[in-house]
């Protein structure tokens, strides 16, 4: 737990998205090896490092293959988030984890973190807590050359709006809102693993930089 700049808690939850169908993968891609584990285990090792006060994860309600792999992660079953309808895009998965219950009390800041996004530095999260602690009132966003990228920190009261809200993609719901930013030089910012080509691009960045982690 950190402090934000008037002194209050700053407890984040982080909602991860895997609810995707990795069509243009071929397979699934959240489950692509990632070092000694997987890609979607990388991801839920590396909020836990950064000290998240809970991990959810969205998941599509009928995906056999990842609910397999959260098992293998002794991942707990009361923070699987079930998408019935992943065919409604990333939006849907968004929206399921903004309606979701289990959440716990006292949640301050919930960090929205794309599953195919494994190879960002770990200093390029910890900017972008740092930058919600300093900012607990505005959505936060790293920025790199010039433009906004994810992963997307938000206060409870906005988060909680997704819900409800009448438009149909994250950008236009963010698009409406107050936004802090900070710049950072992370190439991995530019890149989601969607092909094979960028799976293997992703590689050589973590061979780049790697954050190493317990294997899972």
């Amino acid at each position: 737990m950190r402090r934000d700049s008037n002194n209050s808690p700053h407890l984040l939850a982080v909602a991860i998205l895997a609810a995707g169908a990795s069509s243009r993968m071929g397979q699934a891609k959240l489950l692509l090896p990632w070092g000694a584990t997987s890609v979607l285990g990388h991801q839920i090792s590396t909020w836990q490092v950064l000290g998240a006060g809970q991990i959810g994860v969205v998941c599509a309600a009928r995906d056999d293959a990842i609910q397999a792999e959260l098992d293998r992660l002794g991942f707990p079953p009361q923070n699987r988030i079930l998408n019935q309808r992943p065919e409604d895009e990333m939006f849907s998965s968004v929206r399921c984890a903004s309606s979701w219950d289990g959440w716990m009390a006292g949640l301050t800041h919930w960090a929205i973190i794309l599953g195919d996004q494994p190879h960002l530095r770990l200093e390029t999260l910890q900017a972008v807590v740092e930058l919600s602690a300093g900012e607990p009132e505005k959505i936060c966003q790293p920025r790199r050359l010039g433009r906004l990228r994810h992963p997307v920190i938000m206060p409870k009261n906005v988060f909680h709006q997704l819900k409800d809200t009448k438009v149909s993609t994250l950008k236009e719901f963010l698009a409406g809102q107050e936004i802090a930013s900070c710049e950072v030089d992370d190439p991995g910012l530019d890149l989601d693993i969607d092909e094979p080509a960028d799976y293997e691009k992703a590689l050589a960045l973590r061979n780049e930089c790697q954050n190493p982690f317990p294997p899972r």
